[in-house]
């Protein structure tokens, strides 16, 4: 069962992935993080484990690129 506490408001999001607000909503209006609404206020959710795979990737691919 998924509780709240499973996901990150945009803030938090922002600042767990070191980056704005408005660009974890770019990215989230992009399809390249998932994103999640409260049914009962509309906000954006994250789910923790979506950002953690999402810093993954990033680590990853920045790795993999010539230096």
């Amino acid at each position: 069962m998924t509780k709240l506490s499973d996901y990150a408001l945009t803030a938090e999001a922002a600042d767990i992935l070191g980056v704005s607000q408005n660009t974890i909503r770019t990215w989230s209006k992009d399809g390249k993080i998932p994103v999640h609404r409260n049914p009962a206020n509309g906000y954006r959710l994250f789910k923790r484990r979506d950002l953690e795979q999402f810093l993954k990737r990033i680590e990853r691919s920045a790795k993999q690129k010539p230096k």
